[in-house]
């Protein structure tokens, strides 16, 4: 199997920014990546403090030789699902998105048309806390082509 050279690749990029865990991951993936960030607005000190806001990015990285209609359902509901457990809602919430990086040796072809339609989001508390939005990669190592949902397009530049 040649694809866990490309799978380090993009875990890579993803080092600058990322927390990165490769050990004790949540079982079926190969890693995880957290990004968590906080600010601060106040008016001239401090103590006057307007807004907290905080937003969060959980990655989890998945590796199969062949990605078949049955691993992408069963990966993409364990990555939303163990992502949404790690959302903590509170009226300094802006957002916690979830997103699924998938790379493999083969992708049946159907498989390219389902990644397409996938698509989860939630809010929270009417949006007043936050929401979470879901991104969705897989890259097919033997010939080179990608398969993204519409938020995860921009994860495409990291396999380019």
């Amino acid at each position: 199997m040649n694809f866990q050279p490309a799978l380090q690749k993009v875990i890579q990029a993803f080092e600058h920014y990322y927390t990165i865990k490769t050990e004790n991951v949540t079982s079926p993936f190969a890693a995880e990546a957290e990004f968590h960030s906080h600010t601060e607005q106040y008016v001239l000190v401090r103590a006057a403090k307007i807004a907290d806001i905080d937003s969060n990015e959980f990655v989890f990285f998945a590796e199969v030789p062949v990605l078949t209609d049955q691993k992408i359902s069963e990966l993409d509901s364990r990555a939303w699902e163990e992502g949404l457990s790690r959302v903590k809602p509170y009226s300094g919430h802006r957002n916690t998105d979830v997103a699924l990086i998938i790379v493999a040796d083969k992708i049946e072809e159907n498989v390219f048309k389902q990644i397409k339609k996938i698509k989860h989001s939630k809010s929270y508390y009417f949006s007043l806390w936050g929401w979470s939005n879901y991104r969705l990669m897989a890259y097919e190592v033997s010939t080179g082509r990608t398969a993204t949902n519409r938020l995860g397009t921009d994860l495409k530049k990291l396999v380019r």
